[in-house]
């Protein structure tokens, strides 16, 4: 009798432990939601704002991995929608600490990612293809294309082969609008987020060292294995006392 008293005591406890934890956890989703609707609605632009689910996703990336004490104390967030045309601007450099969007701006995809939209991605060297996730930036240095940005892919599977496969940031000329007189698009990389060539070297320096940046595509495999920007996942390592940008 006793045994069974305190077997069933264990388990009431064991219950009682899991609710506890539901609540907390939905109180964090809440909470989490929250503060992300508010900082999305604070957030200054004169132009248009990056939708809202990438700004979701990207956020959520962040305080990730600032609690993983992976990003500098910058507080940049920078947001690449490659639903858009590439003759459209869908590079966003986000300031979180100041609620602004500091920097708008074209941004190629690689030769193998599509014509004027991108729409196929790879992590396999050479397959000239642009690669989705979050990228922690790394050091700059001078190359074939000038003054460029190391970035480190972060999920595996998805672009964690972006330092061998040399994906950089860095300026080119055809990322400009008089290319799409020729070609109806802009230019294509070998897989690198290239930018416009003016400011180049000022925009770079900026992201350099450990800032955030999220590349971004619905593609249906990596929103069901991303652990950054898979929401079910995030929500489980952040609390309140983690919204700190």
């Amino acid at each position: 009798m006793k045994k069974v008293l305190v077997l069933t005591g264990l388990v009431l406890l064991l219950a009682g432990n899991s609710f506890s934890n539901s609540i907390k956890l939905d109180e964090n989703i809440s909470s989490l939601s929250s503060f992300i609707q508010n900082s999305y609605s604070k957030l200054q632009f004169e132009g248009k704002k990056p939708d809202f689910d990438i700004y979701k996703k990207g956020l959520i990336g962040y305080l990730n991995l600032k609690k993983q004490n992976r990003l500098s104390n910058s507080g940049l967030l920078t947001l690449i929608d490659f639903r858009l045309s590439s003759n459209k601007k869908r590079l966003w450099i986000i300031d979180l600490k100041q609620s602004k969007v500091i920097h708008h701006s074209l941004v190629a995809h690689g030769r193998n990612t599509g014509n004027e939209f991108a729409t196929k991605f790879s992590n396999v060297p050479n397959s000239n293809s642009s690669s989705l996730g979050f990228y922690i930036t790394g050091e700059t240095y001078y190359g074939k294309h000038g003054l460029s940005l190391r970035l480190d892919g972060i999920e595996p599977g998805f672009n964690n082969n972006a330092r061998e496969r040399a994906v950089v940031m860095h300026g080119a000329d055809y990322v400009d609008p008089s290319y799409t007189k020729s070609y109806g698009r802009i230019g294509r990389s070998f897989g690198c987020p290239s930018i416009p060539m003016k400011g180049h070297k000022e925009i770079i320096k900026k992201l350099a060292n450990k800032s955030c940046m999220f590349i971004y595509y619905p593609d249906k495999n990596y929103l069901a294995n991303s652990k950054l920007a898979n929401e079910a996942s995030a929500y489980d390592v952040l609390s309140q006392a983690d919204f700190s940008l």
